[in-house]
């Protein structure tokens, strides 16, 4: 599968050094948490850059991901979370419980390329074009791709495919949950994993008999940044607590 990466037309044996780095990449947005992060390098996302956030069944990915979103806005980010596993009514008694007060843009949109134009739409509103923009999709395995009436194996590449290229061309930012097996590894295929900028997984500790419980987040990819920082995290009904964090770089 072809990712469209290919946007300054550099010719062929350009001296990197003569490659003009556009200054949308420079502009890291900051999710205004210090586990996410740090988990991403120290300074949060760049823009154009896809997130594949995976996690075992009840580890909190989508509360953490709620908490996200309503610190983005915080921040000053337009977020836009679109959840295609649960009703709106469900997010916002979650949302409550947690006490986020920021406030970000909600969605039940299944069909991406729909998804898409319509937060091109919130984009291109007045008083949000300069914002950074981040999208967070609850989850990739229950998106369809508008190619076909039905979801095959190959349904969740072509989705990813559509939101990775549509990053790219916008410098917009992407968060998609994906959804892991019963033995714990990611669904789908491994090609996902060679489609995306990052990835984090969270799970849950128990082997360390002093952290057992405790969610630990973590980086396997990261082209924007390092890897090698494991937070563990308490969770409560306030969303999530530092416990402890290893580094490999001893930080």
């Amino acid at each position: 599968m072809k990712l469209n990466v290919q946007r300054d037309e550099i010719d062929f044996g350009t001296n990197i050094l003569k490659v003009k780095v556009p200054k949308e990449l420079r502009n890291k947005c900051s999710t205004g948490l210090e586990y996410i992060d740090v988990t991403l390098g120290g300074q949060g996302f760049t823009p154009s850059m896809v997130t594949l956030f995976t996690g075992t069944p009840g580890a909190g990915k989508t509360t953490m991901m709620l908490i996200m979103a309503d610190s983005l806005a915080k921040q000053g980010a337009t977020v836009v979370f679109n959840t295609a596993e649960e009703s709106l009514h469900q997010v916002k008694m979650v949302v409550e419980r947690l006490g986020l007060t920021n406030g970000f843009l909600v969605g039940q949109e299944t069909d991406t390329p729909t998804l898409l134009k319509k937060c091109d739409a919130i984009r291109n509103k007045r008083g949000r074009k300069n914002k950074p923009f981040v999208l967070i999709v609850d989850s990739l395995q229950c998106m369809e791709d508008g190619m076909y009436n039905y979801i095959n194996s190959r349904t969740p590449e072509r989705v990813l495919q559509q939101i990775t290229d549509w990053t790219k061309a916008n410098y917009t930012m992407a968060c998609v949950i994906g959804q892991v097996t019963k033995g714990g590894q990611m669904a789908g295929t491994n090609k996902l994993k060679h489609m995306v900028d990052a990835m984090l997984h969270l799970d849950v500790e128990r082997k360390d008999k002093d952290l057992e419980g405790c969610r630990t987040l973590e980086a396997f990819k990261n082209r924007f940044g390092g890897c090698g920082v494991t937070f563990f995290l308490a969770m409560n009904d306030r969303g999530f607590e530092e416990v402890a964090r290893v580094s490999v770089h001893g930080l």
